[in-house]
């Protein structure tokens, strides 16, 4: 059997945290996904596969340092991690990736996947893959086509064709999300496929559809890819080529204009959690059909989902999805959630950073979460792994505080170096180089206290640091 080598899509920029952060999830979902956050769950059910590689992750560059993590977590070391430096859809992802397998002169087949998909049946999924393998080693480009089990209008469908090679079947029509009683029809029919997303083709027959039908896209991944730079764990395309290419799906851009489609029916579980209703569709279901998770009053409400994360009380509500976050509160009808891009695009045009950035920021070393902020000062709780360290910097505008909460500290200050413990703390002055460092095998917890005339996190003068980084972050 040819090599497989998975293609992990978790999300340009501005995506959701919450397919790659346990933090992030509601409790009950996280169960769905073994108790561990779908990126890793992802990954991990592909062991048993054979002649599988090491996976490609694409994700944006704010989240580079998660994804690093959770792959790390459940030790696969991943072929490379490409940052897109602004979202392209999926035809330019999964176009750089194929680019890479095959920079070295090898063809693999690759297993396109987002990260943000439930599969309670691992074993009929990893069946599914195995019998699609013929068929795309015969160069056809296939989806895998999930068994409808209900009329759903959430979803893509797929018309099948007759049998294409093995389990293979030909595509005949892709079709957009239909309204309900049209999906009751193609359900009814037996001849219709939910649209997964998931994809398994070899990498050269990928890139020879996509110069026929989108030369332009592909041109401008090819210059993208030879202009990339490494940096630590990351692949860096060019910037500049890839801001300049046209944005499109893998279905637009190849799969409904292709004569070699294929569909592959699957029968494994499968769910595409990537929106709230989504969430509500799979959740638990109380008496009155509401999906609650958190610390959640909920009096006369039905049919609702709340995910809260403090005390959310709702009354006499119906249909509606209440999101609290550390970040922002979201509330929507359940049949209007999926515009929340128009909030996106508000937040963006205001110049506001909520729709990409949140609260918990991760860095090679750690993570920060900032707690208050105001005018001259901020408060942030700090966290370094073991053996982890900050880069050697100093500051013009702000003087820091630092006290330990947990763990263990290195601390260089000028010309001292001095270990803290638990509830000790030390001051850096306005302009004196320091450095943190985690020197014990269980992570360091510190609050910080900044102050100063400005305190943006590009007042940072890095002298020394141990990730390669030129870019104003600590």
């Amino acid at each position: 059997m040819s090599t497989i080598v998975p293609v992990i899509l978790c999300g340009g920029s501005g995506t959701r945290l919450w397919p790659l952060s346990r933090e992030a999830y509601p409790k009950q979902f996280l169960a769905l996904a073994a108790e561990r956050p779908l990126l890793q769950a992802t990954v991990l059910r592909l062991e048993g596969l054979s002649d599988i590689a090491a996976p490609m992750a694409v994700c944006s560059d704010e989240h580079r340092f998660i994804v690093a993590e959770q792959l790390r977590d459940v030790g696969v070391v991943p072929a490379a991690i490409i940052l897109e430096p602004v979202g392209r859809g999926t035809a330019p992802a999964v176009a750089v990736a194929a680019l890479r397998a095959t920079a070295a002169g090898a063809d693999p087949l690759l297993l396109v996947l987002a990260a943000d998909h439930i599969i309670r049946d691992a074993a009929s999924f990893r069946a599914g893959v195995v019998a699609a393998v013929p068929a795309a080693e015969a160069g056809h480009l296939l989806t895998f086509g999930i068994a409808p089990t209900a009329p759903e209008t959430g979803y893509g469908y797929i018309r099948c064709g007759g049998t294409l090679l093995g389990e293979a079947r030909r595509v005949e029509q892709f079709v957009e999300k239909p309204d309900r009683p049209t999906a009751e029809a193609y359900v009814a029919s037996g001849n219709y496929l939910w649209n997964s997303g998931m994809f398994l083709f070899r990498a050269s027959a990928f890139l020879e559809e996509l110069a026929r039908f989108r030369p332009e896209m592909l041109a401008s991944c090819r210059e993208a890819l030879a202009g990339a730079k490494n940096d630590l764990d990351f692949l860096r395309p060019a910037p500049e080529a890839l801001r300049a290419c046209a944005s499109d799906s893998i279905d637009y851009a190849v799969m409904e204009r292709t004569a070699r489609a294929g569909v592959v029916p699957l029968s494994c579980g499968w769910s595409d959690v990537g929106s709230f209703s989504a969430l509500w569709e799979t959740g638990l279901h109380d008496e009155f059909g509401n999906v609650l998770s958190g610390d959640v009053l909920a009096v006369d409400t039905k049919n609702s989902l709340v995910l809260a994360q403090r005390l959310v009380a709702t009354l006499a509500v119906e249909d509606m999805v209440v999101v609290d976050t550390p970040d922002a509160v979201l509330v929507a009808r359940k049949d209007r959630v999926q515009d929340v891009r128009g909030i996106v695009e508000r937040l963006r045009a205001a110049g506001r950073d909520e729709w990409r950035h949140h609260r918990k920021i991760y860095r090679p070393w750690g993570s920060y979460v900032s707690i208050d902020a105001a005018e001259r000062f901020q408060v942030k709780r700090i966290t370094v792994s073991p053996g982890a360290a900050l880069s050697l910097q100093k500051h013009h505008y702000r003087a820091e505080h630092w006290v330990v909460v947990q763990g263990t500290a290195r601390v260089t200050r000028g010309d001292e170096v001095f270990t803290l413990v638990e509830n000790e703390s030390t001051y850096i002055p306005l302009g004196v180089i320091h450095r943190l460092e985690n020197p014990g095998l269980i992570p360091l917890e510190l609050i910080e206290v900044q102050s100063g005339s400005y305190l943006g996190e590009d007042d940072v003068v890095r002298l020394e640091d141990n990730y390669g980084r030129n870019e104003p972050e600590r």
